[in-house]
């Protein structure tokens, strides 16, 4: 097998870990409706979720620094296989918390480890590409998984949903064992020093970028099942197909971002991205509020999924080749902050949806972009000026 299909392969697992998470939203109304809780507190499995990965993953890739790539993502997967089969046979709120404490430790793990091998087996000068493929596999999961995910929610129930997860981990499990060769771990550095980087200003700045764009992204996201079908006024049976457009739309972007990017170079992606994101969400607030037709709406949708996730990939080289000799440590931290990101805009969505209105979450969100736009532009001043930065990264400015 060629290394193009492994990384292909990889992919393939980090769309399960993002289904996982991601599905939440799909199914929000479903889980607060049986579980007999609010939709902001049902919201809120997506902020522990995403706390817990992004507190649990650095730590976790620091004690297995010097761990085999192959071995370590096998062992993660199956912690992730546990979390999602808890979350299949045990009853109520607290114990379905539980779970999704035990399944996002082995998440960040995953996706890490996958985002480290595709890195270092992708041919030479398809670094991006390879990783831009790893991250569809994660933002695919909005087109089958969640999508998917509602469907098999309204007939056989949610907790079926994990209950798949947790045998598709298992299969994945015995073939990355096999066909995933052995890469070897990074130097280990102590969590200290990985924090360290921080105080470096253009990977705080970079860091950045990831909490206000995909937090922005989030606040409104996280809802979005209850705001097409309660503020938009779409219909139940609508809203598989809806959630598949905007999955497919994801996709495209993230694809066209890892493109983009070996094309064009960082920040002309991130800005032109990102603008667009702003746009889409400005007008989609518009339009639910003064028109009643679908397809407007939908066609919104599709615009701003494919705007925000063409920024996923770019920002993982962004981070990447501010530390090119750090890529595992770059990896993870901004896959801490992405995550960090979810678990805000979650809660500040549940903010604004208890205090102000299901309709406020796309303004909100909106904000969160318009400030990433603005760090995107002071990092590339930082950049052009050679401040920090490597030569190499200078060239994508």
């Amino acid at each position: 097998m060629s290394n193009t299909w492994r990384v292909y392969l990889l992919a393939l697992v980090t769309f399960l870990v993002g289904t996982s998470e991601y599905v939440i939203s799909g199914i929000l109304d479903k889980i607060s409706d049986t579980m007999g809780i609010s939709v902001t507190s049902a919201g809120q499995l997506v902020t522990i979720f995403s706390f817990v990965y992004a507190i649990g993953t650095p730590i976790l890739m620091a004690l297995t620094a010097k761990v085999e790539r192959q071995k370590l993502l096998v062992w993660a997967l199956g912690i992730f296989v546990i979390g999602n089969v808890l979350s299949f046979v045990l009853p109520g709120y607290a114990s379905f918390l539980a779970a999704r404490v035990i399944m996002a430790l082995g998440a960040g793990m995953v996706v890490v480890t996958a985002l480290d091998i595709a890195a270092k087996i992708a041919a030479p000068g398809k670094q991006a590409s390879a990783i831009a493929t790893v991250v569809m596999g994660f933002t695919a999961s909005l087109i089958i998984g969640v999508p998917l995910g509602r469907i098999v929610a309204a007939q056989f129930g949610w907790k079926t949903v994990f209950g798949i997860l947790a045998l598709a981990g298992l299969v994945a499990m015995f073939v990355l064992y096999a066909i995933i060769p052995r890469v070897q771990g990074d130097k280990p550095i102590p969590l200290s020093k990985q924090l360290a980087f921080l105080k470096n200003g253009n990977v705080a700045l970079g860091l950045a970028i990831t909490f206000f764009w995909l937090g922005g992204y989030s606040i409104a996201y996280t809802y979005i099942s209850p705001y097409l079908l309660d503020v938009a006024g779409l219909k139940e049976g609508m809203l598989s197909g809806v959630l598949l457009a905007f999955g497919i739309a994801s996709l495209l972007g993230s694809k066209f971002g890892g493109f983009s990017t070996d094309k064009w170079g960082v920040f002309p992606t991130l800005s032109g991205g990102m603008l667009l994101h702003v746009l889409a969400l400005l007008l989609l607030s518009f339009t639910v509020t003064y028109t009643h037709s679908w397809l407007p709406i939908v066609i919104l949708l599709i615009l701003w999924s494919f705007a925000a996730w063409s920024s996923g990939p770019t920002q993982q080289v962004n981070l990447v080749r501010i530390e090119p000799n750090y890529s595992g440590i770059m990896l993870s931290l901004n896959q801490s902050m992405m995550q960090l990101s979810m678990a805000a805009g979650a809660a500040i969505g549940g903010i604004m949806v208890d205090r102000v209105s299901l309709s406020a979450i796309t303004w909100v969100g909106m904000v969160g972009v318009a400030i990433a736009i603005v760090v995107v532009s002071f990092l590339r001043s930082r950049m052009s000026a050679g401040s920090q930065g490597s030569g190499e990264y200078l060239d994508e400015i």
